[in-house]
């Protein structure tokens, strides 16, 4: 049996354990920002102290193939993996989830930072952010003009008479995507282009009332040893590598 690390967060991640547990000595790792998943393999959440920890929980659990499947937006454990992996000479495999692609009907508008955020947002007064903690942490930039509405996993929102935080999880389906756009008169959604079908639900729905998205574009990741656009070509070539 191979020793496998898998540095998950994203559904995919969690197939892939699933499929790889009967069969090697997986270990699961979740950064400690969602639920851990229920899993027939060990299952470490908390971080490892940067690239140096990882490389040592490499050595220390003779693991022999790294496998990157962390969200797209999480550069920095990226980079830690690619760090690691070449210190402790561990191969490094990656998923790379494809990012969304506009459709017919979008009104997509793409910005590398917070600062061309704010700038694109300017003509909008009632913006929906789903992109995590950020817009809590800039709460004071909310312009007497606009009304900021907040999906995270926040547990301590800030006293804001403009700003109301949803703390959920999806999914969310199409029909709750579009209820919550109508009901707080939603005029600009602000989104990840993450990929994947889990949160796509938004995208539709902004689509259908016509409204714009703002999308943060996605950061750089290191390369790795091999990298895949879809879960499962991962997993049958592991099963081809190991009959090799």
């Amino acid at each position: 049996m191979m020793r496998i690390l898998i540095l998950g967060g994203i559904g995919e991640a969690v197939k892939l354990a699933r499929r790889l547990a009967p069969f090697h000595a997986v270990t699961y790792s979740l950064a400690g920002k969602g639920r851990a998943p229920d899993l027939p393999c060990a299952v470490r959440v908390g971080g490892f102290g940067g690239g140096d920890g990882l490389a040592a929980f490499l050595r220390d659990n003779r693991i022999e193939l790294l496998i990157d499947a962390t969200h797209p937006y999480a550069a920095q454990i990226s980079r830690n993996a690619a760090q690691a992996a070449q210190a402790a000479s561990v191969p490094l495999w990656a998923y790379r989830r494809p990012p969304w692609r506009p459709q017919p009907g979008d009104d997509w508008r793409s910005v590398a930072d917070w600062t061309e955020m704010m700038a694109a947002l300017r003509e909008f007064k009632r913006p929906f952010f789903t992109i995590g903690l950020e817009p809590l942490r800039q709460a004071a930039m909310i312009s007497p003009e606009q009304y900021w509405l907040v999906r995270c996993l926040a547990v301590e929102p800030p006293v804001s008479p403009r700003l109301t935080v949803l703390s959920a999880t999806g999914p969310f389906s199409l029909e709750q995507e579009s209820a919550l756009l109508q009901d707080y008169q939603i005029d600009v959604l602000v989104a990840k282009n993450s990929g994947g079908a889990a949160v796509e639900a938004k995208l539709a729905a902004a689509r259908q009332q016509g409204i714009p998205v703002v999308l943060l574009e996605r950061p750089a990741l290191p390369a790795a040893d091999r990298e895949f656009a879809e879960i499962e070509r991962l997993a049958v070539e592991l099963t081809d590598f190991l009959s090799v």
